[in-house]
């Protein structure tokens, strides 16, 4: 099959798409992905990169066609919505010419915005082949539950929008089960085949060697290692983990290590500074995807963090699933799925979302756990992560619904 992805984000920025894209190419089919110009989580271009070049390239034998982009900036508002208009705009106006010829699907990867979806659509309708829609995040729910729009009726004409975009999806993947019933909700009378396709950890996550890392790693503290990697943002629900490590300074040998980029965290730093917190919370910045296995294997347990709200309930962050394939013992200020996912797998612990008492009460019992039973937790985690989320089990089950969709 001649495959075209279209996605706002994709390598050099770390999404499951990089994977997905290479392990297709891979199994024989022809995969050509229609994108931007790499600029997340930063806000601005990454080295080697412009608005206007380069416009081809070649990622593992996959082919790459980028469109201008305007750079998101960095807490920004109205740079952030230039940046999504811009791709939507340039994506839909340029891609008829540059994805000429046949395709037999369009795989459209639809995390925030949903105006990225719109290029797919139109594509779809121009070259009369199915399209898959991957749900990453639920809109107009994402904006609610951050509370970047309050406006009901623009709320209102944004589901309109969402709406357009699954009715001309001829089938609907979700990353999480949670997700079904909304978007029945907005579909209404109209019947779309929903299939549930969670995401994956990159083939580098997975067990390696504490002592090996510290020794590759130089900004690592010595004493329990509480980490937590990725994107830092209003969803995260940093004003509470401060509150908790305020409380808990007076722990020496207890350090949170925050490796990653995001709106946040010029705030986050400040925050350390005012009250004093440097010595507990390490503010490491964006690392090199390749380090991140070294970054968790250095660590006693990785902490992943979502504010309370419905949305985040039915949600699996991205990088629980990375925490599982690692081996690692997980702290999860989680409710709903998310939290469900570690219960079950025996990987951790659980604290709900914005109660600060609790969390400190779970740090504190972590702390006087013996290591073999946190080493029984991560593994219990990576078996977990063998079983429900395998890459090329889950890459087997998108081929077999891209091959009944466009020869049944």
């Amino acid at each position: 099959m001649k495959i075209l992805i279209i996605s706002q984000y994709f390598w050099p920025e770390v999404c499951p798409l990089n994977h997905l894209a290479v392990g297709l190419k891979n199994k024989g089919h022809e995969v050509v992905v229609l994108t931007g110009m790499p600029n997340y989580p930063g806000g601005s271009f990454f080295p080697g990169y412009s608005f206007l070049s380069p416009r081809k390239e070649t990622y593992s034998g996959v082919k790459v066609i980028r469109v201008p982009t305007v750079p998101r900036g960095k807490n920004n508002r109205l740079f952030l919505m230039i940046n999504y208009l811009s791709f939507a705009f340039f994506a839909s106006l340029l891609s008829p010419l540059y994805c000429k010829g046949r395709y037999d699907l369009i795989f459209n990867y639809q995390t925030s915005p949903i105006t990225a979806s719109l290029p797919a659509v139109l594509l779809k309708r121009i070259k009369k082949i199915p399209m898959f829609l991957w749900v990453q995040d639920l809109w107009p729910d994402s904006l609610e539950a951050l509370g970047v729009v309050k406006n009901r009726v623009f709320l209102k004409f944004i589901e309109k929008f969402v709406r357009l975009v699954y009715k001309n999806s001829d089938t609907i993947l979700v990353q999480s089960k949670g997700f079904v019933s909304s978007i029945k909700k907005i579909l209404g009378d109209v019947d779309k085949d929903i299939y549930y396709l969670p995401n994956w950890a990159d083939d580098i996550y997975c067990p390696r060697n504490m002592v090996d890392a510290q020794k590759k790693l130089d900004d690592i503290p010595k004493g329990f290692v509480m980490l937590y990697g990725g994107n830092v943002g209003k969803a995260q629900g940093f004003d509470v983990i401060l509150k908790v490590m305020l409380k808990l300074k007076s722990y020496s040998e207890l350090h949170l290590v925050i490796v990653g980029d995001g709106s946040e965290l010029d705030w986050l730093t400040k925050q350390v500074a005012l009250y004093d917190l440097s010595r507990c919370v390490h503010l490491l910045g964006r690392k090199d995807q390749k380090l991140m296995p070294f970054y968790f294997a250095a660590s006693d347990i990785l902490m992943v963090s979502l504010k309370k709200s419905p949305l985040f309930g039915i949600t699996i962050a991205s990088k629980l699933q990375a925490y599982l394939a690692s081996g690692k013992p997980i702290l999860a200020v989680l409710e709903g799925i998310g939290a469900d996912i570690v219960r079950e797998a025996k990987a951790g612990f659980v604290v709900t979302p914005g109660d600060a008492e609790q969390f400190i009460d779970v740090v504190e019992r972590i702390l006087k756990i013996e290591r073999k039973d946190l080493e029984k937790m991560g593994v219990n985690g990576r078996h977990y992560y063998e079983t429900n989320f395998d890459y090329i089990l889950l890459l087997n089950k998108l081929e077999n619904w891209f091959l009944e969709k466009c020869y049944r």
